[in-house]
């Protein structure tokens, strides 16, 4: 177990997933209801498949880092969280943001940044004691 805070690492990097993929959904919400936002972007079924592939690698991450063992599972939050934490950096870079959408960025950046450092310094795999009558 993780000593700070009595959680095993796969679910500290699952919650942190679930926690990332709370604020992007919201954001996605907030800029729906903005009408500048909404009014200027296409969304056609192709853009509508991307965002949806690409919207699976945190739903998917929230349970493969509880079911993946450790070495698969250190690499996949590695690997996903980086492609997350870059993703959504340059879409900071892409047009002038909202202030709501540079808030919701922050956090998620710092999220699946958060997930990668984790993930780096996961060392060893956790033994969890059994429970004792």
């Amino acid at each position: 177990m993780s000593p700070n805070t009595g959680m095993t690492m796969n679910a500290k990097l699952s919650t942190l997933w679930l926690f990332a993929m709370l604020n992007y959904t919201y954001g996605d919400v907030v800029t729906l209801m903005d009408p500048v936002k909404h009014g200027s972007m296409q969304l056609t079924e192709g853009f509508l498949l991307g965002a949806s592939i690409f919207m699976e690698i945190p739903i998917a991450m929230f349970l493969l880092s509880r079911i993946l063992k450790y070495r698969a599972s250190r690499m996949a939050n590695i690997i996903a969280g980086t492609i997350m934490t870059v993703a959504l950096t340059m879409t900071l870079f892409v047009a002038v943001p909202t202030m709501y959408y540079v808030f919701f960025s922050v956090i998620e950046i710092a999220s699946t940044a958060l997930i990668v450092w984790y993930a780096w310094k996961w060392r060893e795999v956790e033994v969890v004691p059994l429970a004792t009558a």
